[in-house]
């Protein structure tokens, strides 16, 4: 049977009314190989400015790294103790119109030569250093760290779909938790900095009715 657009409405609006920010996982319960397939590629698809994907992500597996990092990362702890998955997302550092990451974008990614006269190159370039005003070292992260929140939304958004419970973490000391991927190895502070955490898995408990603004209170209509 053909689903209808209502359905796919209803579909839409029952995932987000599914999704919480889950405060305690079952570690027992392991997301199928397929279904983190798919929220990973959900991930990989997901838009960024210019399409030059300022992002990288680490998927934590070890134990011993897991336990390491609840000494920092205190809003990180419950998904560290039983998440299925459990991902660090990095921002890149330094994404300017000549940097090495847009030239290997245009040149492999997008199939195309890099110059820097051309038009996308000179548009990107004053796209940040005007009209965003995108001039220190830290406005240049932050906005490569907004980037990588549209694939945590995808990430998100895909796994209540499939019915999948997850957990935005922002709780952890930033340069603590810096420190110690690139003692381990895992970062080059150089590169990239640490944008956000995020746990997936199964809830162990029922959420609590979700609490929001009325539409009216956020959306201003201009006529």
């Amino acid at each position: 049977m053909n689903r209808t657009k209502e359905d796919k409405r209803k579909e839409i609006l029952t995932a987000f009314e599914h999704r919480h920010a889950t405060k305690a996982f079952d570690p027992n319960k392991k997301i199928p190989t397929e279904d983190w397939e798919t929220i990973l590629e959900a991930a990989r698809l997901s838009p960024s400015s210019f399409g030059y994907e300022p992002w990288s992500f680490l998927l934590i597996e070890n134990a011993q790294i897991k336990e390491e990092l609840k000494e920092f990362s205190w809003g990180a702890v419950n998904s560290l103790n039983g998440a299925s998955h459990f991902i660090i997302a990095l921002a890149r550092k330094n994404v300017v119109s000549d940097s090495a990451h847009v030239k290997h974008m245009v040149e492999d990614v997008f199939g195309l030569p890099f110059s820097p006269d051309a038009p996308q190159t000179q548009m990107f370039k004053q796209f940040q250093t005007n009209d965003f005003d995108l001039n220190s070292e830290r406005s240049l992260f932050d906005w490569a760290s907004k980037q990588t929140y549209i694939a945590l939304a995808n990430m998100m958004t895909t796994a209540a779909l499939l019915e999948i419970d997850s957990c935005p973490i922002e709780g952890f000391n930033r340069v603590e938790v810096e420190t110690y991927l690139s003692k381990k190895g895992l970062l080059d502070t150089t590169e990239f900095g640490v944008s956000y955490m995020l746990g997936l898995g199964y809830r162990t408990n029922e959420i609590p009715l979700k609490k929001r603004q009325k539409t009216d209170e956020i959306l201003t209509i201009v006529e």
